[in-house]
């Protein structure tokens, strides 16, 4: 979808929920962040280990209105998450583009054994994570509070990260 058709629809959404073309309601903000989500292929799980918060990439999938995260068995942070309230975000900064967006939801994650269609979307998993084979492990997270945020520039924005 074009970024001018992404602005539409958000818009669009907008006002179909305030009736005014104001801010989107969290209600709102869920079709959007899903739809957004299948953009995009890894994200950003939060949560926090012995009173310690971490941040870890997973790869996730979308299925109705949930998602899937496939993380590494060996970062030990599944053991954390399960039965908890985690984060999730994930975004297109990376994009270059002039239509910016990032997508932000808790929940409580739940380990899943994902039946093989399911599997087959998350595609060829990493040989190794932090040096050591990677073993995956699933969480199924059903998103409670959703947010996404935009910003918009007036051209693309080049991808510089160093003077």
């Amino acid at each position: 979808m074009p970024t001018e058709e992404l602005h539409a629809a958000a818009a669009a959404d907008a006002t179909a929920v305030t009736g005014s073309g104001g801010a989107r309601t969290p209600d709102a903000d869920e079709p959007l962040a899903m739809e957004l989500l299948g953009r995009v292929s890894y994200g950003r799980l939060a949560t926090s280990m012995r009173a310690m918060p971490f941040v870890a990439p997973a790869r996730h999938i979308v299925l109705g209105r949930g998602v899937v995260l496939r993380i590494h068995r060996g970062f030990g942070y599944h053991r954390a998450c399960n039965g908890a309230v985690v984060a999730y975000g994930a975004d297109n900064f990376n994009s270059g583009g002039r239509a910016m967006w990032s997508v932000q939801f808790t929940g409580t994650a739940e380990i899943v054994q994902p039946a093989d269609e399911e599997l087959r979307l998350f595609g060829d998993e990493p040989f190794q994570a932090d040096g050591e084979r990677f073993e995956p492990v699933y969480m199924r997270i059903e998103p409670q509070f959703v947010t996404v945020h935009t910003l918009d520039y007036l051209s693309e924005q080049p991808n510089r990260h160093v003077a």
